[in-house]
């Protein structure tokens, strides 16, 4: 490949580990491997062109095919940021890298955020507890349809989660409140807000595709803010506009699911021929790792694997494909939450070499560094491997 990269592509499978960190036992994640331990629980995975890629010769992984003849190139990568959440992992990959974690709350919100939160919002609350997101609305939804008070709950990542009945709180209301949750939050240092619309009764309740996240933004500059100010397009697929707080993206594109999203990354691939596409694919974590499904997993991981070609097909000689998660989330773990995984890193582009061993990353900051170099910017972290990969 001679010159600048002209197009990167970079998907995420949300939740996507292959294997511990050394630090897991902080995190209480011992054990925690989501692909192998996904692939065990179905008694192996139908996942051919990742495995022609190269996925199953990444150190440590032992349950997935492998190939003697790698199309991509394959390594790994360490989360050097503490933490193993979503804007963690994303912000890392495109060269922040934080130094403290965001805080959670094991035992629940302290009652005075709970307090400020009924005072500046307006609306009474219930929970302030960790839950699952459809066990809280269960538990109680029918509570919230009596009182009108809004639902608010946690997880173990930074967040701050509200639910709704799009009935009681319209969904516009419902973000307004987020909104203004989000300024309050700021001085607590929490990772996110979360707006969680639901419909139906009791017994038939079921959130809606209308979820929104609000974010604090990166404590630094991004590889996204740096391609868009040399005028190049940076394109966000699925929730990459909510995690990088809508800053450094020409366009932005919401998805349905995971097929969705791969669809939509093809429509970008055919309306663009420079710059950036960055798709996050939220199903492997939210539809099935956070609930503890692996065989929904395994199924998902098996549709997306049968969508690669189409993707890859539409490459060209100057484009390169990075294929990456931004934190484990095994479902096969007695946990329903994120685990503090090593990631994927797969790399193909028809102009650069194939099978080239990337060994162990130091950091996710690796893969922007690279994408950086290869556009002639710069980022403050990562060590870049693109001259591993050039022809």
């Amino acid at each position: 490949m001679r010159g600048r990269i002209k197009r990167a592509v970079i998907v995420v499978f949300d939740g996507f580990g292959v294997g511990e960190l050394p630090d897991a036992a902080a995190y209480h994640d011992e054990g925690s491997d989501t692909l192998d331990n996904v692939s065990k629980a179905v008694n192996g995975l139908r996942i051919p062109n990742l495995i022609h890629m190269g996925l199953g010769l990444i150190e440590g992984v032992d349950n997935v095919g492998k190939t003697s003849r790698p199309t991509a190139s394959w390594g790994r990568m360490k989360e050097a940021s503490p933490g193993k959440d979503t804007q963690t992992g994303h912000w890392e990959m495109s060269g922040v890298i934080l130094e403290r974690p965001f805080p959670t709350f094991p035992g629940g919100f302290p009652p005075e955020i709970l307090r400020r939160f009924e005072e500046e919002t307006g609306w009474g609350c219930i929970g302030g507890k960790p839950a699952s997101g459809t066990g809280i609305i269960d538990e109680l939804g029918a509570e919230h349809l009596r009182t009108k008070k809004l639902i608010v709950y946690t997880s173990a990542d930074s967040v701050f989660q509200i639910a709704a009945h799009e009935d009681v709180v319209p969904v516009e209301e419902l973000y307004r409140v987020c909104e203004t949750a989000r300024r309050m939050l700021d001085d607590y240092n929490i990772g996110r807000v979360i707006a969680r619309p639901f419909i139906g009764r009791p017994g038939t309740f079921k959130r809606t595709e209308r979820r929104r996240d609000y974010p604090q933004p990166p404590p630094g500059r991004t590889l996204l803010e740096e391609l868009y100010d040399r005028g190049l397009p940076v394109i966000g697929i699925g929730k990459i506009g909510d995690i990088f707080v809508h800053r450094g993206l020409t366009e932005e594109t919401h998805t349905r699911d995971d097929a969705d999203g791969m669809d939509k990354t093809m429509a970008a691939l055919r309306k663009h021929g420079e710059g950036l596409i960055f798709t996050n694919l939220v199903d492997f974590d939210t539809q099935f790792g956070h609930r503890n499904d692996p065989r929904g997993y395994a199924a998902d991981l098996e549709r997306m694997d049968s969508m690669l070609p189409g993707v890859l097909g539409m490459l060209g000689e100057e484009d390169v494909f990075f294929l990456t998660a931004d934190h484990g989330c095994d479902p096969t773990t007695p946990s329903t939450d994120h685990s503090r995984e090593y990631v994927p890193l797969l790399v193909y582009g028809k102009g650069l070499k194939s099978g080239v061993d990337l060994g162990t990353r130091e950091t996710f900051a690796d893969l922007g560094a690279t994408i950086a170099e290869a556009f002639g910017v710069r980022l403050r972290r990562g060590r870049s491997f693109l001259k591993e990969v050039v022809k």
